[in-house]
C-alpha cells in the first residue's frame, strides 16, 4: 500500500479556509460598536453597524462609553486602530461565506498581503544574487572553520538576537529573510535544517511572547487596556528570560543529538535534498577575497538598516523592501554582474520564494473569510462571558487559553489587542486583579499558540526550509507543553502575590 503523504502548507490552509467558511454558517454573525480617532478633525468616529457618528474627542466621551483609556493614548497615536466598545455587542444579519467566497479568498488574501509578499520576493532575488557571487559559500566556509568544535555558540547567539528583536520591536515577518542565509551555515556545522528553523522561529516567538517594549503587542495592548505599558513589565521580563533559556536548552539538546548521530534527525529522510537545495559546502578552497568581504558587509548592512528603520524610523514593508532591492543592485555592481545576467538571476531567486508568497496570501484569505462572515466579534463575546464568577487562578488560566484559541482566527497581535482589550481587560476588575495580568495572558496565549498556529507565520517559514508541518509538530510539541505548564505556573503564582 502506498504511504499517504502529509498535505502541503497550501493545502492545509485551503482546508482551514473551507472549515472557517463552514463556521460562518454555524456561528451567529455579530458586531461590537467601534471607536476610531480622527486626527485631522480631532474627533472620535463611533461606528454602529453601518451608521457613523462624530463625537467630541474628550475624556468625558470615553468615560460615557465605558472605555477606561486615557484620551492621550488616542491623540498621541499610541492607539491608531478602531477599538471595540464594551457592552455594545449585537447580533446582525447572517453573512455566511459560500463556495464563491471561499474560492475568492486566496486571491483577496494575496492582494491584501501584497506588502509582505513583495518583501519576500525581493529577498529571494537578493539571495539569488549573493549566491551567484560566491560570497555566501566563502563566508560559510570561513565561519565553519572558525567555529569548529564550538558550533553550539551559533544556536545561542542566533536565538538570543532574534528573541531580542521580538521583545523590543516585534521581529516576526522580517525573519523570513533570515532562513536562506542561516540554513547553509547550520548545515555546514553538521546540524539539520530544523535547528536554524528553530533558532529563528522559536527565537522570534518566545521574544514576542515575552514582549517588553514591542509597540505592536505589549504597548498597544496596555494602552487599549487603559494602563501604562510598564505596568507588569517585570513579569514579562521573567517570562522572556526563563522562556528563552528553556527554548535554547531544548534546541541545543536536539542539535547535539543530531550532530552525534544524523539518523536521529526528524528530517533525516530529507537530508540530501535539503543540503542540495541550500548548497551545503565547507570547501576550504573557497577564499574570502576583499571583494567578497565587501559584498557580505553590504548584505549584513541590509538587515542592520532594516532593523534600525523598523525600530526607530517607523518603517514598514515598503521601506524594508526598498532596502533589500538597493542591496541587491549594489552587490550586483560590486560583483561585476552583467545587466542581463543580474535580471535573470534576480528573477530566478524571487521565483524560488514564490511558494512562500502564495502561502502568506492564502493565510490572509482565511482572515478575510472570517471578517466577511462577521463571526470574530461573536467569538470574542462568548469568550468574554465564559469567565463570569471565576476565582483569580482559574480566571487567568482560562484567559490564557481563550487568547490562544482566538489567535487562530486573529493572528495579528495589534489587531487582537485593539479588538479584545477594551472588552477583556475590565473583567480583571471584577475578580480583583490588575489589568496587566490580562495583557500578560494575551501575550502568552498568542505566543504559545504561535509555535504551531497554521494561520500565522509557521507554514511560510516551513515552506522556505522545505520541512513538512507534521515534522515541525513532532519537533516542537514537547517544547510547547513544557512552556504551557511553565506559563500556567507563572500566571497562577503572579495573581496571588
Amino acid at each position: 500500500m502506498k504511504k499517504i503523504k502529509f498535505p502541503t502548507a497550501q493545502t492545509i490552509l485551503l482546508i482551514i479556509a473551507g472549515l472557517v467558511a463552514i463556521l460562518t454558517w454555524l456561528v451567529p454573525s455579530g458586531k461590537y460598536d467601534s471607536l476610531a480617532y480622527n486626527k485631522t478633525e480631532n474627533t472620535f468616529t463611533k461606528t454602529s453597524l453601518n451608521k457613523t457618528v462624530e463625537l467630541a474627542a474628550t475624556q468625558e466621551t470615553l468615560n460615557a462609553l465605558e472605555i477606561k483609556i486615557p484620551l492621550e493614548k488616542f491623540t498621541n497615536g499610541d492607539i491608531w486602530k478602531p477599538i471595540s466598545i464594551p457592552n455594545t455587542y449585537k447580533e446582525v444579519e447572517a453573512s455566511p461565506q459560500g463556495f464563491v467566497e471561499f474560492i475568492k479568498s486566496p486571491i483577496k488574501g494575496i492582494i491584501e498581503g501584497a506588502d509582505i509578499i513583495f518583501l519576500v520576493l525581493i529577498i529571494g532575488g537578493l539571495i539569488g544574487i549573493i549566491n551567484f557571487t560566491g560570497a555566501f559559500d566563502a563566508g560559510i566556509s570561513w565561519l565553519a572553520e572558525t567555529l569548529k568544535g564550538n558550533e553550539y555558540i551559533l544556536i545561542i547567539l542566533v536565538t538570543l538576537l532574534i528573541a531580542a528583536g521580538g521583545t523590543t520591536f516585534g521581529l516576526a515577518e522580517e525573519t523570513i529573510a533570515f532562513y536562506p542565509i542561516l540554513i547553509p551555515i547550520f548545515l555546514a556545522a553538521k546540524y539539520d535544517a530544523l535547528v536554524p528553523l528553530a533558532c529563528i522561529y522559536i527565537g522570534s516567538t518566545i521574544g514576542t511572547m515575552g514582549s517588553t517594549t514591542n509597540p505592536f503587542s505589549s504597548i498597544i495592548a496596555s494602552d487599549a487596556a487603559g494602563i501604562n505599558w510598564t505596568t507588569g513589565i517585570t513579569g514579562r521580563f521573567i517570562m522572556l528570560g526563563l522562556g528563552t533559556l528553556i527554548c535554547i536548552l531544548y534546541i541545543i539538546r536536539y542539535a547535539t543529538r543530531v550532530k552525534k548521530d544524523p539518523t536521529k534527525s526528524i528530517i533525516y529522510d530529507q537530508k540530501e535534498d535539503i543540503e542540495q537545495h541550500f548548497g551545503n559546502t565547507t570547501n576550504a578552497s573557497l577564499k574570502l577575497t576583499t571583494r567578497l568581504r565587501i559584498i557580505l558587509f553590504i548584505f549584513i548592512m541590509c538587515f542592520i538598516v532594516m532593523i534600525y528603520g523598523v525600530s526607530q524610523l517607523e518603517w514598514w514593508f515598503v521601506e524594508m523592501t526598498v532596502v533589500f532591492l538597493i542591496g541587491a543592485i549594489a552587490i550586483g555592481v560590486i560583483g561585476k554582474i552583467k545587466e542581463h545576467v543580474f535580471v535573470d538571476v534576480f528573477v530566478k531567486g524571487a521565483g524560488d520564494l514564490l511558494g512562500v508568497a502564495i502561502i502568506i496570501g492564502i493565510a490572509r484569505g482565511v482572515t478575510i473569510i472570517m471578517n466577511d462572515g462577521q463571526i470574530s466579534d461573536t467569538l470574542l463575546y462568548y469568550a468574554s462571558n465564559t469567565t463570569n464568577g471565576m476565582n483569580k487562578g482559574l480566571f487567568i488560566n482560562v484567559m490564557l487559553y481563550i487568547y490562544g484559541g482566538l489567535s487562530f482566527f486573529i493572528p495579528s497581535s495589534s489587531g487582537m489587542a485593539v479588538l479584545t482589550m477594551p472588552i477583556m481587560s475590565p473583567l480583571a476588575d471584577g475578580v480583583g486583579m490588575g489589568r496587566e495580568m490580562v495583557v500578560n495572558a494575551y501575550q502568552y496565549g498568542m505566543g504559545l499558540f504561535a509555535f504551531v498556529n497554521p494561520t500565522g507565520l509557521i507554514l511560510a517559514s516551513l515552506a522556505i526550509v522545505k520541512v513538512g508541518y507534521n515534522k515541525w509538530l513532532k519537533f516542537v510539541m514537547p517544547l510547547v507543553i513544557i512552556l504551557l505548564l511553565f506559563t500556567m505556573l507563572v500566571l497562577t503564582i503572579s495573581v496571588y502575590i
